[in-house]
């Protein structure tokens, strides 16, 4: 198991590092300068500032120079100062995040159970038409573009019944933005769990089971979910990473601020050292998700133990 882990370990630390080394190079392949971005076009250019500006933040300097000296600090979780604000990017993730992660939370805790009921249901039921309807479902979910199912439930639930505020950081500003980031992410669950349980229920144990007059409601959630679960469960990590990045496009249509409108200030503005920031730690959350849920493998299939 230890050798697991720190294969694991290692595995994710080549990951971020990865991420870590593409946001670089892709900032440096667009052609817009972060510091003229910041005097603005209104203002007339002065070469001097331009020139004075790229010295304070260090873009003057060749480009390994900075990738190194920025890798360098990162590893001790220091990612600069924003290039517009002036603000530690650290400070400004820390307070941007917690409005993220009840969002990706809150959607979590829909998806996961919606996705595994539709699946449960799609084994369960008897009648064909049913079935291929319920399996249809996580299709049409996934076909939904996220912004558009975004505005349908603000024109009908806020502006229309009035139910749920358009916008908001509180429990009811909550609702709508969780429910639309949820029903793609259920798809993804129904999707991997309603293959995985079509594959058990054919399998000899549930044929010995039915023949000693145990219902398919009871073969279903009894035997056919515990061992077609570990797929589902492993999507849950990458959901967790789906749902992050899903968020810069919900919380733009609910105007939230969090990590996602952080991500398109900081890619409008060419903000580096906060677009760095952001993809480190949410990789890094991703890919601890990821080892806890390889980690629970043994402890939900026996068969994986030992």
């Amino acid at each position: 198991m230890r050798r697991f882990v720190l294969r694991r370990v290692g595995q994710a630390a080549v990951v971020v590092l990865a991420a870590y080394t593409l946001t670089f190079a892709a900032f440096h392949l667009l052609p817009a300068d972060p510091v003229r971005i910041m005097i603005g076009p209104e203002n007339a250019v002065d070469e001097a500032r331009v020139a004075a500006l790229r010295a304070e933040f260090g873009l003057d300097r060749p480009a390994w120079v900075r990738y190194a000296d920025g890798l360098w600090h990162a590893l001790r979780g220091d990612f600069g100062t924003s290039f517009q604000t002036g603000r530690g990017v650290g400070a400004t993730i820390a307070d941007a995040a917690p409005r993220t992660l009840a969002l990706a939370g809150a959607a979590l805790l829909l998806a996961v159970p919606l996705g595994f009921v539709i699946a449960w249901l799609a084994a369960h039921t008897g009648r064909p038409w049913l079935r291929r309807l319920l399996g249809g479902l996580p299709g049409l979910s996934l076909s939904m573009p996220t912004f558009w199912l975004g505005l349908v439930l603000l024109q009908v639930f806020s502006f229309g019944l009035r139910l749920f505020p358009a916008r908001g950081d509180g429990p009811a500003g909550l609702v709508l933005p969780a429910v639309t980031l949820a029903v793609p992410s259920s798809a993804f669950v129904a999707q991997v769990l309603s293959v995985r349980l079509l594959a058990e229920m054919r399998q000899p144990y549930v044929s010995t089971a039915r023949a000693k007059g145990a219902s398919v409601a009871r073969v279903v959630s009894v035997h056919a979910l515990r061992n077609a679960a570990m797929p589902a469960l492993t999507m849950v990590a990458l959901l967790a990473g789906w749902l992050l990045s899903g968020s810069v496009v919900v919380e733009t249509v609910f105007a939230r601020n969090g990590l996602g409108r952080l991500v398109e200030t900081a890619v409008t503005t060419r903000d580096l050292p906060v677009l760095q920031g952001l993809v480190v730690v949410t990789t890094a959350l991703v890919t601890v998700l990821a080892l806890a849920v390889d980690l629970l493998h043994p402890l939900v299939d026996p068969r994986e133990r030992g």
